[in-house]
């Protein structure tokens, strides 16, 4: 079957001929789990050499989990073995997710060779700190990439003297591992499932092994070949464009890289406190990440045309998850597979779009690196290769399928959908906005379509990919304000408003009680009742809010009118609190009213 003749075997290990023998045939060893796992679940490493294509290379250790079925559920089906993209992401944490998602099922979850869950590790906390420090000047990435090259020589200079071989860090690695696995843990055929950037290690892991393969299952397709480095501005402005908000998103560049915005958050390496300064091409990569969150997709044509009207305060939120996502992968086993698979087809031509800094780090760090281009190899997708009943989702082709990172450009036009593992051909589905990994999205609506895996802790059916998760949210829709995100990081100004109604109830009640007593109290029964309806009218206000991403950019405009029944209440206070022989406590309803309207107008609504 074309495609298969692909395969390879693997090499001795120097370590010992026992051991070599072991690698080559694929053999695993169990270890402890390294993170919380269900029950039923049993970790190891796949014993594999660092480059098959070299006799005598030494063995690594690749991590993986299997959660078995349980006997109960009878005859199991054909296990699925998943892997996370990146590359350099980790696997073995979502092993209880998955065993939910194919219930019935053995999964086996693999992580990539070089990534956290194996050995060697191939972190790169050089690169971080070289990434960290250009952000910190508002100059192009361009013109600060001699800095970051050094850095990256001294993180692979690390690696080398660790006896790394970078070589042995690629793709058609990966995929072999996926191969070996299958064999040494005994199952005759099984389903792939990769998404994003494992997508390509997964099809070639399919047409190296068509008998091993029950199906193909590929969530947010990568395929090989997609120069994604060179289509990557074109297809942010693409998507800025399908948003309605292009020409808005190039007037936020412009202004930025003439003014750049200066903000507060935290080193990702030693966690203080970091002063970052993001021009234009720096804000629009931030924006370009973020359209792979599903929760963020709605919010970016609002918040565009907030950054561009100069509210550069509402990117707060973005910038402080960028400081997260530069350790979120291991940078090393990134750009071993990056530098050797993906950067030597690209041209990385200038662009009449923003430059994004992910393109220019990436070439910098692989003209450092200088290791040399990988052989492009036949893989599922490759016209005349064939698997056995595959179910293929996730895509279509390279024809439609755009760049992976910095942006893709189907986030917005709709993600590719996880399809079923059951049944044989292809089964395809487009999910409207939805961001990247589909089958992660905690917003897929219901479906009757079972060939779509469900979605654990949902009501049983699978997810609709007709019905987008969130509505957009347009220019306009929001009144603009970074209090309420301001307020999920302290909520200690939330006492302000808590201390308002909880003086209002009192106020009410106080003032019913007066009324029943024919005491008078109608002026303090009307101010805390006024002061009572502003909380029940904005509570009920945000509870329709589908995505709780809005409001770190805004909040309904409702909010204001609903403000005017703080005046009320504190001018029919401050008017009660004044009568003639009032009782001294009668000043705390108009004194918290009064900062309850500064807090309201001066801060949060300002």
């Amino acid at each position: 079957m074309p495609g298969a003749g692909h395969a390879v075997t693997g090499p001795a290990s120097a370590v010992s001929p026992e051991r070599a023998a072991e690698a080559a045939e694929g053999s695993v060893e169990e270890h402890p789990c390294p993170v919380a796992v269900p029950s039923g679940t049993t970790c190891g490493y796949l014993l594999a050499p660092e480059r098959r294509d070299v006799p005598n290379s030494r063995t690594i250790k690749v991590g993986y989990a299997v959660h078995r079925a349980s006997q109960a559920s009878g005859q199991a089906a054909d296990p699925v073995v998943y892997m996370s993209g990146g590359p350099g992401s980790a696997s073995l944490q979502l092993t209880g997710f998955l065993s939910q998602m194919f219930p019935g099922r053995d999964v086996v979850v693999l992580e990539q060779r070089g990534g956290r869950y194996s050995e060697p590790r191939l972190s790169c906390p050089e690169i971080v700190r070289g990434v960290v420090d250009t952000l910190r000047t508002p100059g192009p990435a361009s013109a600060e990439t001699t800095p970051l090259a050094r850095q990256a020589l001294a993180c692979q200079s690390r690696l080398e003297a660790e006896h790394v071989d970078l070589r042995g860090y690629r793709t058609a690695e990966i995929a072999a591992d996926v191969v070996d696995l299958r064999t040494a843990l005994g199952y005759p055929r099984w389903y792939l499932f990769g998404v994003s950037y494992s997508t390509r290690p997964m099809l070639l892991a399919a047409a190296r092994d068509p008998q091993g393969t029950r199906g193909v299952v590929l969530d947010s397709l990568l395929p090989a070949g997609s120069r994604w480095y060179d289509k990557a501005s074109a297809a942010l402005s693409a998507t800025t464009t399908k948003l309605g908000v292009a020409a808005r998103f190039d007037a936020m560049v412009k202004a930025l890289d003439a003014h750049p915005a200066t903000y507060e958050t935290r080193d990702p390496l030693t966690h203080k406190r970091l002063t970052v300064q993001l021009n234009g091409d720096d804000v629009a990569t931030i924006l370009g990440e973020a359209l792979h969150e599903t929760d963020v997709i709605p919010i970016v044509p609002a918040l565009v045309d907030g950054l561009a009207a100069g509210r550069t305060e509402l990117l707060q939120p973005l910038v402080d998850a960028a400081g997260d996502g530069l350790t979120s992968h291991e940078w090393g086993l990134y750009y071993a597979v990056q530098c050797q698979d993906e950067a030597p087809y690209n041209s990385f031509p200038g662009s009449r779009g923003p430059r994004l800094f992910t393109g220019v780090v990436d070439a910098a760090v692989c003209d450092a690196w200088g290791l040399p281009a990988a052989r492009a190899d036949a893989d599922l997708l490759t016209p005349h290769a064939s698997v056995t009943q595959t179910a293929s989702s996730g895509g279509g082709g390279a024809a439609d399928t755009g760049p992976r990172w910095p942006v893709r450009p189907h986030h917005t036009a709709g993600g590719r959908a996880s399809g079923g593992v059951g049944g044989a051909g292809r089964a395809v589905r487009r999910v409207r906005r939805v961001g990247h990994a589909v089958f992660l999205s905690e917003r897929l609506q219901p479906s009757d379509d079972r060939r779509v895996p469900r979605r654990p802790g949902r009501d049983g059916r699978p997810c609709d990919p007709g019905a987008a998760p969130y509505p957009v949210v347009r220019p306009g829709d929001l009144l603009l304000t970074s209090s309420v995100y301001r307020l999920s990081r302290s909520p200690i100004p939330l006492a302000v408003p808590a201390v308002f109604l909880l003086v209002s109830a009192v106020q009410l009640v106080a003032g019913l009680v007066s009324l029943v007593r024919r005491r008078g109290g109608g002026l303090s029964a009307l101010a805390g009742l006024a002061g009572v309806a502003l909380g029940a009218l904005s509570a009920l206000s945000l509870s329709g809010i589908r995505d709780w991403t809005t409001l770190a950019i805004g909040v309904p405009h409702a909010l204001a009118w609903y403000g005017l029944l703080a005046l009320v209440s504190t001018g029919l206070s401050i008017v009660e609190a004044f009568r003639l022989n009032a009782a001294a406590a009668k000043i705390v309803p108009a004194l918290t009213g009064l900062v309850l309207l500064a807090w309201l107008y001066g801060w949060l609504l300002a």
